[in-house]
């Protein structure tokens, strides 16, 4: 697996965690509102070795309560188990951040009690995804990752980058249905200077006000709405 770097403290990625934070090389998606450009591209060139990362997590036991792995998108890593294996070893519960493009991956992550959180980026309604993504998207798959993490064997949270441009209230209407029954669901407010493609560097996000009523969009459908 490509690992491109290691936050070695957050208190914002694993809810109620003290976390480090491992991000993955190479994605299947282009996102171009992405905040995470620099991790989409695989280059080996620049990874960090995953022996560097196992003995920091050695030295850091009892002063962090976990691991998140994030990217990029961490399970278009063939490794990935093994990996979060030996993490695991070391005492520490993890986080998966996903896009939802590989559930059979996820599945058998959640089954193997490999992971304990996962979080997973709902990037529109699904008949827009290939759009929103700038690839093509087998929205079978986003449905299955959808319906798993609805299960609740497993603690989860959907959540969604807002670029007002890109998804409008009628959207939201739709994306709240495609999750109705979910534990946890984040608007995420969308940083332009942050974006992949520097076209959206101009794009930006709903106020406060219109975020507030993206919100009580999902009030009938989900348990918890954060906006954040």
């Amino acid at each position: 697996m490509i690992i491109y770097g290691l936050q070695k403290s957050s208190l914002i990625d694993y809810p109620s965690k003290i976390a480090a934070v491992i991000f993955t090389g190479g994605c299947n998606f282009r996102c171009p509102f992405c905040h995470n450009g620099s991790l989409i591209n695989k280059d080996s060139a620049h990874c960090v070795e995953i022996n560097e990362i196992l003995n920091f997590l050695k030295n850091r036991k009892g002063k962090l309560d976990g691991v998140v792995i994030s990217g990029g998108e961490p399970t278009i890593h063939n490794d990935l188990e093994e990996i979060i294996k030996q993490i695991k070893k070391l005492g520490y519960k993890i986080k998966l951040d996903t896009n939802g493009t590989n559930p059979k991956m996820v599945e058998t992550l959640i089954r193997k009690k490999l992971i304990n959180y996962v979080a997973m980026d709902l990037k529109a309604p699904l008949d827009k995804y290939s759009e929103i993504t700038c690839t093509q998207v087998d929205i079978d798959k986003i449905k299955q990752s959808i319906n798993l993490l609805l299960k609740n064997y497993i603690e989860y949270e959907f959540r969604t980058t807002v670029v007002k441009e890109c998804l409008s209230f009628k959207d939201f209407e739709i994306m709240a249905k495609e999750i109705k029954g979910a534990k946890k669901y984040y608007l995420q407010t969308y940083i332009p200077e942050l974006a992949y493609d520097e076209t959206f560097k101009n794009k930006t996000t709903y106020s406060t006000e219109d975020l507030k009523k993206i919100k009580k969009i999902f009030e009938n459908n989900v348990e918890k709405i954060y906006i954040r």
